[in-house]
């Protein structure tokens, strides 16, 4: 069924936007005209945004043109977006609302005009005999495996409402910790930004001048003012092989990090790195145990649920441990047994899931660890943003004496030279 965005304006004068799935224009402007609304303006829409056959005051224009909407370009779905229509959604269909009806309320009320038709064509899928969790499937880009498989989950247990508040939750949590971690990087990112800016304009623009300034006098150069010209020499003039040889090296890094091969390397690197490797292992930890213990509590069965959180921990080698993990289960071995002989896994980790396992009490216990993970990974965050400030500071401190001093001393030396002729 066709998905239609339209302008209109009501019998007072108030314009009206929003976006209705129905059969054709026609249908449009009569469920419209029941509304006491009058149609000016609409457009078939895709879910990508693709606008067509533009129509306005009833005059249709020429498919091929097509208004760029710069606004709806930039925007994007957000992780926040999607659990805060989540959350509306659950609340919903807690209050016994038809499912149809509650995403037909959430398209009306939403902001975000990407989200608004996603939730328009999961609304049309569901009415032309889709399940709910099919529906989310079509649109992988916004919905991911976690989140279509606990609504798969919760739509086969009647649970829909508990499951969606759970997903919210869990959105929100995962949103809050990738939010900690980039704000404790933001802060060293733009300092050395600056910093770079500042010693680049400097090696430039300032140090050439001085140095023509320095050759026609003549003067014996000490070696430090010597090593700043001939950097500055490199970065004027083969800024450009500079340029190319960085971008070249991110390009054959990246493609290397994407292979299996390289991948694994990198993640087995990462993680023995001191201090960055413990704090990635608390990250990846906590995913895996926020994720697993939600799914669990969802009703998603428990190999389904490890083969989702695989995909969830975002390391080659905890995802290989739970991967070699999920093979050992499926035989009828325990949870804790593989991860313990994996050695990727804190012995408390493997305790507390030991314990789940044999009071029935798994999902209470990962839900323990994920919390406590977090909290750590918390406070760890926040000492390393604690150390990194005083290490930029005295490392910007360094390249600043660096400069000064390559310009100063032979300024001094020129200066004795004339005092004592």
């Amino acid at each position: 069924m066709p998905v239609f965005e339209y302008s209109g304006k009501t019998s007072g004068g108030k314009t009206l936007q929003g976006v209705l799935d129905v059969e054709s224009v026609r249908a449009l402007k009569a469920a419209l005209r029941r509304d006491g609304v009058f149609l000016t303006e609409y457009h078939e829409t895709s879910v990508r945004g693709d606008k067509k056959g533009k129509v306005k005051a009833g005059v249709e224009q020429k498919s091929a043109s097509r208004d760029v909407d710069v606004a709806d370009w930039l925007t994007r779905i957000t992780p926040i977006d999607v659990a805060e229509a989540t959350r509306q959604l659950a609340t919903l269909v807690k209050a016994g609302v038809p499912l149809v009806e509650a995403l037909q309320a959430i398209v009306e009320q939403i902001e975000n005009p990407k989200l608004k038709r996603v939730l328009a064509q999961v609304r049309t899928d569901i009415n032309e005999g889709a399940a709910f969790w099919r529906a989310l499937q079509s649109h992988p880009k916004v919905f991911e495996t976690t989140y279509y498989n606990m609504v798969r989950a919760g739509e086969t247990s009647g649970n829909l409402d508990v499951v969606l508040l759970r997903l919210s939750d869990f959105t929100e949590s995962q949103v809050r910790l990738r939010n900690k971690v980039i704000g404790a990087l933001t802060y060293p990112i733009i300092m050395m930004g600056i910093a770079l800016a500042i010693a680049t304009a400097m090696l430039v623009f300032v140090v050439p001048v001085i140095t023509t300034m320095f050759d026609d006098l003549g003067a014996e150069l000490p070696l430090i003012t010597q090593v700043l010209i001939f950097i500055s020499k490199v970065v004027s003039r083969g800024w450009p092989l500079i340029v190319l040889a960085a971008v070249g090296s991110a390009m054959a890094f990246r493609r290397w990090q994407m292979s299996d091969s390289g991948g694994t390397t990198w993640d087995r690197s990462v993680l023995r790195v001191p201090i960055l490797g413990d704090l990635i292992r608390k990250i990846a930890i906590s995913r895996f145990a926020r994720t697993l213990g939600t799914l669990l509590s969802s009703g998603v069965p428990l190999l389904t649920a490890l083969e989702i959180v695989e995909n969830v921990v975002a390391n080659r080698i905890l995802a290989k441990a739970v991967s070699e993990s999920r093979v050992a289960i499926r035989e009828g071995d325990s949870i804790a047994g593989p991860l313990k002989r994996s050695g990727q896994f804190p012995p408390m980790v493997i305790h507390m899931i030991a314990v789940g396992e044999r009071s029935g009490e798994l999902e209470a216990m990962l839900r323990n660890v994920a919390e406590s993970y977090e909290s750590q990974v918390d406070s760890r965050v926040q000492a390393l943003t604690s150390l990194l400030e005083p290490i930029m500071i005295v490392g910007m401190g360094f390249v600043v004496a660096f400069l000064v001093a390559a310009i100063l001393l032979p300024m001094m030396k020129l200066t004795q030279a004339v005092g004592q002729q």
